[in-house]
């Protein structure tokens, strides 16, 4: 038996970093029952479940057989309507404020069923007012962040989403996470170019900077998304291996993780207190 402890998450670098050194912990285990305790843990955001769920993929793809315990009332009631407990054994609940956008497990191949997804979980009230071409760029935006990830991420495993609404703070975060092979192995896989992971993202979000093959456009829906949650004073942020970036408020920052996180994470956390109206910069006045 393998005992592991979970602390608190939150959606910041110090809660992706806690991830991250879970990872690192339970690397070596292979046939083990694994024990996460939770009784230490008095704040998860729900979001990070997606995060989460790629860590844990890689843990259990290697024959591992996980148990999740010590979970407090509150904490266990947030994750059972997110239905990310579902997978443990837990019972899920009903989501009577209709506060979580629901945990799912996807294969890259599932395009169709992500996009009914946003479709279904996306189309929300607390969402800043959007033109309606604004609208389905921005829908396309989030699209694209799956499609890179199916496409560039080589995941065996599956690609991880989750969402939460919290009313108190005025904030909407959904989260794609992918067990891949991050933006660093795949920059020098396809390029030849060696970046440190912090670097790698950086890069990655350069205009012009892909590693698409042929004359297909990459980056729009990315720099749309960063535009908006620019104008919206929310935050972007994006977790791949060491490398951790966040645009917060129209700032961007850059930093380095001790430990690797299996994967990439895009978190996108929208400001529900922005009364603006948004759209498109072409849209005509007439």
């Amino acid at each position: 038996m393998v005992k592991s402890s979970i602390g608190q998450i939150n959606g910041n670098f110090n809660g992706y970093e806690r991830l991250a050194e879970l990872s690192s912990q339970l690397a070596a285990c292979e046939f083990e029952e694994i024990e996460l305790d939770f009784s230490r843990c008095a704040w998860f955001d729900a979001n990070m479940s997606a995060a989460l769920g790629a860590v844990l993929a890689h843990v259990s793809d290697r024959f591992n057989d996980i148990k999740i315990t010590g979970l407090q009332p509150d904490l266990e009631k947030i994750l059972a309507k997110n239905r990310f407990l579902v997978g443990y054994g837990y019972t899920p609940r009903s989501d009577t404020y209709g506060s979580t956008l629901p945990y799912r497990r996807l294969q890259p191949d599932d395009e169709r069923y992500f996009t009914a997804y946003v479709n279904q979980h996306l189309r929300r009230q607390e969402i800043p007012s959007m033109s309606q071409p604004l609208s389905r760029s921005f829908k396309d935006g989030i699209l694209e962040v799956f499609a890179n990830a199916a496409a560039h991420s080589e995941t065996e495993l599956g690609i991880f989403v989750c969402g939460q609404y919290f009313h108190k703070q005025q904030r909407l975060d959904f989260s794609i996470a992918d067990a891949g092979i991050g933006m660093r192995r795949k920059i020098a896989k396809e390029l030849g170019l060696v970046l440190n992971s912090d670097k790698a993202i950086e890069w990655a979000l350069g205009e012009g900077n892909t590693t698409r093959k042929g004359s297909i456009p990459g980056g729009l829906g990315l720099k749309l998304l960063k535009e908006f949650i620019t104008f919206n004073r929310g935050r972007l942020q994006i977790v791949s291996a060491r490398g951790y970036w966040e645009l917060n408020a129209g700032k961007q920052s850059l930093a380095r993780m001790k430990h690797i996180f299996p994967g990439t994470v895009v978190n996108i956390e929208i400001n529900t207190a922005d009364t603006n109206s948004y759209r498109l910069s072409s849209e005509s006045d007439n």
